[in-house]
């Protein structure tokens, strides 16, 4: 279950983000999970979870980073609190790593956090789309936070999103995140990366609908000529160093394992999302009020996103 404890709210304004207008579901709030709320899932999350050896939280958004550490330290404590004897709990935190410091870095590696870092390339493919709210780029505070990971020997593995600036040029991308970003983090450590193609939905509701996408988006061929180029490098040098995550999934699915991601299963539905309030949905792409399936708290959940 992916957590969003301040909703759809970040510092970033990426072009192509999707999730940037669910903020308009929630015109009275103020997009932080409460203390309350953050115990009362902590609680039901690990006991509904009682008898499996290990329960982990994964944190996303918007931007994560912006509830702060205190809040964070809250978490810790009360997983440690409603642990059962014996389990272990992890967390896992989604961020664009430009709110990152020295402290966070240092309570991240204490506490085991797995961070993933949204990094879309080398700088002038990164800062095509991934811009702050003034337009400007992102990629040298990106870095800097890659920079405080490796210093503070935080794990961390890196998302990159596939679209129109970087889809023609996969080996550089690739390189650059094999050999200048994902290498040096932790000496010797595999490097684990996933490519999520942009499909970007082109209409006025900011939902999941309808057949036209923006022209950041990629085509399916884009997207399978961008994976066999990389694939092409991969098989060759660095099988057991770089983990590519379609190429892992399609590997198991191929000795009949259950598929991890969503579009390669049989049906979706495994992977929830819970926002800020509570409110809990079928999945991060589908936060809309038809796939609101309720939640921990009774909020107000505009049912027109233009609202």
């Amino acid at each position: 279950m992916m957590l969003k404890p301040r909703g759809a709210i970040c510092n970033l304004d990426c072009a192509y983000c999707y999730f940037l207008s669910k903020e308009r579901l929630y015109p009275e709030s103020n997009f932080r999970m409460s203390d309350a709320l953050l115990e009362e899932f902590t609680r039901q999350y690990i006991q509904a979870q009682s008898k499996m050896p290990e329960v982990t939280f994964a944190w996303q958004g918007g931007e994560p980073m912006l509830m702060g550490l205190d809040f964070f330290r809250r978490a810790v404590t009360l997983q440690k609190e409603y642990a059962k004897p014996g389990m272990r709990v992890s967390n896992t935190l989604q961020t664009n790593a430009t709110l990152l410091n020295d402290a966070s870095c240092e309570f991240f590696r204490t506490n085991d956090f797995l961070l993933g870092v949204s990094l879309d390339g080398p700088r002038e493919l990164h800062d095509a789309y991934r811009v702050d709210k003034g337009g400007a780029p992102t990629f040298d505070r990106v870095m800097r936070g890659v920079e405080l990971l490796r210093k503070h020997h935080v794990e961390f593995n890196i998302l990159t999103t596939v679209h129109a600036a970087n889809a023609h040029h996969p080996p550089q991308v690739y390189r650059f995140i094999r050999d200048e970003v994902g290498a040096p983090s932790l000496s010797d450590s595999p490097v684990f990366v996933q490519f999520i193609p942009i499909v970007e939905r082109d209409n006025a509701t900011g939902f999941q609908e309808g057949n036209a996408v923006t022209p950041r988006s990629v085509t399916g061929k884009q997207y399978g000529d961008f994976l066999i180029a990389i694939f092409e490098e991969w098989v060759r040098r660095d099988v057991g160093h770089v983990f590519v995550q379609m190429f892992d999934v399609a590997l198991g699915a191929w000795l009949g394992q259950r598929a991890s991601l969503c579009l390669s299963a049989e049906t979706c539905g495994d992977a929830l999302a819970m926002e800020h309030t509570g409110d809990l949905f079928s999945s991060d792409h589908f936060v809309e009020p038809r796939y609101h399936l309720g939640g921990l708290r009774k909020t107000r959940l505009s049912r027109d996103l233009g609202h």
